[in-house]
């Protein structure tokens, strides 16, 4: 089983029509965004083999840069202090299991889910 990371904490998996379906794509950490065929696709989920693995991030805001506008969730090993980041580029929410559930519980994770007000950028704006 998995835990799903929002910005309201840690939720059930609410995706009812199964990974194995038609318009769920499920990419490698090094796969190109550019040549991935959105049309149509209803969830994207893209694997971070290792907290220490940020190749996801890039895809992730690749895929939004060319108007990837479906269900956007980083899964593997994401751990909460990379959540904000996970979010500003364009994830939606975050798979983990729960192990790392159980060794980084819901308020760590909220902890950073104020990511759009606690950006360097905005720091700098003043």
């Amino acid at each position: 089983m998995s835990v799903i990371v929002t910005d309201s904490g840690f939720a059930a998996d609410d995706w009812t029509k199964g990974f194995e379906a038609e318009g769920v794509l499920d990419l490698a950490s090094d796969a190109d965004p550019v040549t991935v065929d959105i049309d149509g696709v209803e969830m994207i989920r893209v694997d971070f083999p290792s907290f220490a693995d940020g190749r996801g991030f890039s895809i992730a805001r690749h895929l939004r840069l060319r108007g990837y506008k479906g269900r956007l969730r980083a899964m593997g090993h994401v751990i909460n202090e990379q959540y904000a980041m996970a979010r500003r580029c364009g994830f939606d929410e975050v798979e983990i299991s729960e192990e790392l559930a159980a060794r980084q519980p819901a308020d760590l994770w909220a902890s950073r889910a104020n990511w759009q007000e606690n950006d360097y950028q905005a720091r700098m704006r003043g």
